[in-house]
This record gives structure tokens, sequence and C-alpha cells, in this order.
């Protein structure tokens, strides 16, 4: 599966809607047994994103895979395992020059077209988003349903995480439609107890792909 064993749920701080903050969220998204943390954040400088990424790297140490999102610099200065991009980041081109050949590229795509081309260019995962309506993200685009799951499955064999109002209840059809990985974002990160929101949604996955 491309440098990765399994995915399952994964995991994306959200400081702005955190309840009690990100490396609560994240220790308790360890705790319940996540192997992939995404660092996310937009709204803070350099400085502090990387202070903040070194503190989760370290929480992240053998017990799961760490990734940034976006920010390049950011992943290279604390020796992240991975970089996450969005269709409008560096190219994965551009970033394959710096980067050493085991780190992992994901990218953010829409449609087949999309993920079939960033397969072609070397990316080792791609998150498709939004499957549903979402309202995390302020500007968001027309749900893509999970037909789109089923169609890109056919196209790429790189992983594929679902992205855009997973709840428990919709699991199963994201699942049964070819996703390897979940992320599910307010539901988790809005709820009174992270570390039981994320063990239901790993104990759904796993459930779902034994079936």
């Amino acid at each position: 599966m491309n440098k990765f064993e399994k995915i399952g749920y994964y995991f994306i701080t959200y400081s702005s809607i955190s309840k009690n903050g990100i490396f609560s969220d994240v220790k308790n998204a360890l705790n319940a047994g996540c192997k992939f943390i995404q660092y996310r954040e937009k709204n803070k400088n350099t400085k502090t994103m990387i202070q903040e990424a070194k503190k989760i790297k370290n929480l992240c140490t053998n017990k799961a895979t760490f990734i940034i999102n976006d920010r390049v610099d950011v992943a290279l200065a604390v020796n992240a395992d991975g970089v996450h991009l969005g269709q409008d980041d560096m190219t994965i081109f551009d970033v394959k020059k710096i980067f050493r050949k085991d780190k992992i590229i994901g990218l953010t795509v829409h449609n087949v077209n999309e993920a079939v081309l960033a397969e072609e260019l070397g990316a080792d995962y791609v998150a498709l988003a939004p499957i549903f309506k979402t309202f995390t993200k302020k500007k968001s685009i027309t749900p893509c349903g999970v037909e789109m799951i089923k169609n890109i499955r056919k196209k790429i064999n790189i992983p594929i995480i679902a992205v855009g109002g997973i709840k428990i209840q919709n699991i199963n059809e994201v699942i049964k439609n070819g996703a390897d990985g979940i992320v599910a974002v307010s539901s988790v990160i809005n709820s009174d107890d992270v570390f039981e929101s994320v063990k239901k949604f790993i104990e759904k996955i796993e459930e779902e792909c034994s079936l």
C-alpha cells in the first residue's frame, strides 16, 4: 500500500474549534490508537508553528506517522514524516526535489483527473474532499459523494483518505466504496470526549473493514 500498512482513522488538528487545545487532542487521539496525525494551522506565524509541530512530533514518536499540512518548510524544520499538500500549494515535483525519498507526500483532490495525476506525479496517498457537506471550512466546494471514491478507486492504486462530513453513521458507505482512511474533524474535536470519539471511529472503521 505504498509506505502504508494501514491508515484507518487519520486525525487532523484544528485549533480554531478545539475545546481543550491541540496538544490535548493529539494525546487523546494517540491514546485511542490513532496512527496518523496531521498538524494543520492556518493562522499562526512560522516560529509558533515550528514550536507546536516539534511538540506534536515528540508526542507521535514511535506511536504514529506525523504529517504537516501545507507547510513544507515546517515539515523540513521538524523532520516530520511527511507533508500534505493542497491543489494550490507547492507542487509534488518541487517537494520531491528537497524531500528525502522516504518522506510521505499526500495531496488533496476533488475528482478522478486530479487523483490520477497525483499518483502519476508520485503522491503517496490522496485525500478526497469533501465527500459530504461540511461546515468545518468556511469555503467548501460541492460534495463529491461516495460514488467519486468508487470511481477514483478504479483508477489509482495509492490509498484514498475520505474527508468532509464524515460521521459514524456514514462510515460504512465510505469504506464500502473504496476509502482506505477516514478524516472526521468537527464530530471529534467538537465532542466532549476526544478520546472516546476517536476510539469509536477506529472501532467502526475496523468493523467495516472486516466485513
